[in-house]
């Protein structure tokens, strides 16, 4: 694995596969170099420990009318479910599921609170959403909530410009065989050298040189796709460093927490026909995808500061929060009937750091240092670079590939 090449591409997830893709099909000498033992980072389907497939981390084809996914999946035969939902709709709160008139004015508030935060955003006000959604009101926590799955933070630290600059068809269609699954379906004829993480990049000189447990790679150009939070927590380690201005963007631009807890159950305890979103709002508000069946798995979502602290409790805790509340909406007896857990922890992968990325209030311009070229030769790719589809894979998929465009650009103007 050591030599010489034209783009050396740290990282295999969504964006470092489509990086390499492009550089194969232009016929350029590349490497992939992965630190985990598996491509697709973030994009990562168990097929083994349920009955049916288990996204850990990205699971919804989000703006799917423009998503480039979308005709992958057609093309490498993964179904997926072309349905419009509401968020809020099976909403268990105070001891009861809401009645359809309480889910309506629940919506209706969810609504209000994006649209406060985005309308503050568009009208150029970098602040926290925070100071623009009320804190009070029956549906309070809900907002709340729902702000911080769509960010992975709290909303005291989403920045309303950053959250406008979102732009969301409203289609979002989950990947029935698993949307990690199909990213390194696509992905497959790229080659990857595993279990090599990249320590250093030194650009002193000419090119660039990388150190690896398995050697050193020398390339004319990088392009470096590993999250912010491993760049930001000094876990990738530039020499010399990057300029002031792109550390200042990669602290601000952090990941936040988003995790899930999958459980298996022996026997249909929830009554659904068809894949259902459960909300119960308690203590610890957590959202359901009800996968139905003969042996249901209910995947409960938790994000920002609730998730925070339960992951701050240990390691079962995250599990037990899930569990406790799937009780609550559907009676204690259903625990009788769970059987294998599966939790995440994004936030505590070294290689990951987090979910997605958000922009810390008045930092949304950040983001847009990305996309420079550091000395001609330091390209970066990943969900964050993008400014109008962050936090997705396809974000991700669309700047590997721009990465690799300007990469083979580089190399053709200096001959």
């Amino acid at each position: 694995m050591p030599g010489t090449f034209d783009v050396a591409v740290v990282g295999a997830g969504a964006a470092g596969l489509a990086a390499g893709l492009t550089l194969q099909a232009a016929g350029a000498r590349f490497v992939v170099l992965e630190a985990a033992a598996r491509t697709g980072g973030r994009a990562y389907t168990d097929t083994e420990s349920f009955d049916q497939p288990f996204d850990l981390g990205c699971h919804w084809l989000h703006s799917a009318k423009t998503n480039p996914f979308v005709p992958i999946a057609d093309q490498l035969g993964f179904p997926y479910r072309t349905t419009h939902v509401r968020l809020v709709r099976n909403l268990w709160h105070a001891g009861r599921f809401a009645d359809p008139a309480e889910l309506d004015a629940a919506q209706e508030e969810v609504d209000a609170a994006f649209d406060a935060v985005r309308d503050a955003g568009e009208a150029g006000h970098d602040v926290a959403a925070r100071d623009v959604v009320a804190p009070d009101g029956p549906w309070g926590a809900l907002s709340r909530h729902w702000l911080s799955l769509m960010t992975a933070s709290p909303p005291e630290r989403i920045s309303t410009r950053d959250f406008a600059a979102y732009h969301d068809t409203e289609d979002n269609w989950p990947v029935l065989a698993g949307y990690g699954a199909l990213v390194r379906k696509h992905g497959a004829a790229v080659p990857v050298t595993l279990q090599c993480p990249v320590h250093r990049i030194d650009w002193s000189g000419e090119g660039v040189s990388l150190d690896t447990p398995q050697g050193r790679v020398t390339a004319r150009s990088v392009i470096v796709t590993v999250p912010t939070a491993v760049i930001s927590e000094g876990r990738l380690v530039f020499s010399p460093r990057l300029p002031p201005e792109l550390d200042e963007a990669f602290a601000s631009l952090t990941l936040g927490v988003a995790e899930k807890v999958a459980i298996a159950f022996d026997r249909d305890v929830f009554g659904f026909t068809e894949r259902t979103g459960v909300t119960v709002l308690g203590p610890d508000p957590v959202s359901f995808q009800i996968l139905p069946g003969p042996r249901p798995l209910a995947v409960g979502h938790m994000a920002g500061d609730y998730a925070s602290r339960r992951l701050a409790d240990g390691p079962l805790a995250l599990e037990e929060a899930v569990l406790d509340a799937l009780k609550a909406a559907f009676g204690t007896a259903i625990a009788a009937h769970a059987g294998t857990r599966r939790a995440t922890n994004w936030a505590g992968d070294p290689l990951i750091g987090g979910a997605y990325s958000c922009a810390l209030p008045g930092c949304a311009h950040l983001r847009a240092r990305l996309r420079d070229v550091v000395g001609g030769r330091i390209h970066f790719a990943g969900e964050a670079v993008r400014a109008h589809d962050f936090s997705t894979c396809h974000g991700a998929h669309l700047s590997g590939i721009e990465a690799a465009r300007r990469a083979l650009a580089g190399m053709a103007a200096a001959l």
